[in-house]
């Protein structure tokens, strides 16, 4: 075989023609335009072909940047020849098929769909993972056979692929994800499910009554994600009678990603778990709804905190599950937005723990919040509580004018 120094530099033949161009059906000259155009038609032709053909070099180098060029031209006629590519020896070549399969787009996917029945389960990685960005229905049957896939990279690629498909059909093969070995695939499989939506939703809970709690747990995650009012119910009775505490505490957080407010009563149940504490308190904000602000006010003040409580790991010696649920407290009350809280948020400015958190609530009120915030200025010496009233107040939308009372 003819060998070249670069893909580009293979030569390109043009078809012989006049310097006018042959004459059209009616006897007239072809103008320069019809040459022109006949002779990009010609080129484009050519140049797919020779790239093609450059594939087969053995040089890495040159079948690289074939397959790279061969991405650009987008011609469907390279789809077989680059999925051949897919089991080239040299890791680059085979990642610039898959960019240029990845590029084809839509011409590649049918082509994609059988490489699942070869037995190099490289080729599969790389097929499944083009697919889980450009898949549709006509891949469908091949997916849901990957999922079942001895290589775990594949059955989280193919499970990806089937969240651009969503079809029905992918639901009960999805299931059984819940509790692979690999983590990643869990998850993969958790998303796709709450990307179905409600179709999914019988079968997810269905699968809260699963043995496995791993499962349970991806369960209600997609259950959450779903935002399906249709999941309250299912949850609630997950919150309250689940064994496992990890899986009772996705079950409030996905009632506050569903943000149904029939959820707040039992929300203000939970918060007497102390585990459960601080993400009702995130799920309550999430919500929005207005009859949590006495509570969270009582959680700012410090008058419903738990008088025994333990240090947190990874917050640092002095953080304790009551500082960190006041925390919570004060951003979800930022959440809602009720007015009632800002006398109680001003105050939370005082302690450094909660102070970046008020500044943050505050300033979500907007200009309300001007008149509480400008007698501060001078209340104190502490520079890092000056900055936050000053940074607050701006946000809030105040701009400064020449006040002798205010030092800078």
């Amino acid at each position: 075989m003819k060998r070249w120094k670069s893909a580009r530099a293979k030569p390109t033949i043009y078809a012989s023609i006049g310097r006018w161009g042959k004459p059209d059906d009616l006897g007239r000259p072809a103008t320069r335009h019809n040459l022109a155009t006949s002779r990009v038609e010609i080129t484009m032709t050519d140049a797919v072909s020779e790239q093609i053909a450059a594939l087969r070099d053995e040089d890495w180098a040159i079948r690289e940047e074939a397959a790279r060029l061969l991405g650009t031209f987008k011609d469907p006629r390279a789809v077989t020849p680059l999925i051949t590519l897919l089991r080239d020896p040299d890791r680059s070549v085979r990642e610039a098929a898959i960019e240029a399969l990845r590029a084809i787009g839509t011409p590649s996917v049918e082509a994609l769909g059988t490489c699942f029945d070869q037995s190099d389960l490289s080729v599969q990685e790389a097929a499944s993972a083009i697919l889980s960005t450009i898949a549709d229905e006509r891949v469908l049957a091949p997916l849901i056979k990957a999922l079942r896939s001895d290589d775990w990279i594949v059955r989280m690629h193919a499970a990806k692929a089937l969240g651009l498909v969503r079809h029905t059909d992918a639901i009960a093969p999805l299931i059984p994800l819940l509790q692979d070995k690999v983590k990643a695939v869990r998850e993969e499989a958790a998303a796709v499910l709450a990307a179905i939506g409600d179709a999914a939703i019988p079968s997810l809970v269905n699968a809260l009554r699963h043995d496995e709690w791993l499962v349970r747990l991806h369960a209600v995650e997609s259950l959450g994600k779903t935002q399906s009012p249709q999941a309250v119910e299912p949850l609630l009775s997950v919150l309250f009678n689940d064994q496992d505490s990890a899986v009772r505490e996705d079950a409030v957080r996905a009632l506050g990603e569903i943000g149904d407010p029939r959820s707040v009563e039992y929300l203000f149940t939970a918060m007497r778990e102390p585990g459960l504490q601080t993400v009702a308190v995130q799920a309550l904000g999430r919500i929005g709804d207005t009859r949590a602000v006495p509570m969270l006010i009582e959680l700012v003040t410090g008058a419903c905190l738990p008088e025994i409580t333990k240090t947190v790991g990874g917050y640092g010696d002095q953080w304790t599950e009551a500082l960190i649920t006041q925390g919570a407290a004060v951003r979800a009350l930022g959440e809602i937005g009720d007015d009632r809280a800002i006398p109680s948020l001003v105050a939370a400015l005082e302690p450094t723990s909660t102070r970046a958190e008020a500044a943050s609530a505050l300033a979500k009120f907007g200009s309300k919040v001007i008149p509480f915030l400008i007698p501060l200025l001078n209340h104190s010496q502490d520079d890092n509580f000056r900055f936050h009233v000053r940074e607050t107040l701006t946000l809030a939308g105040w701009r400064p004018r020449r006040m002798s009372t205010i030092h800078r």
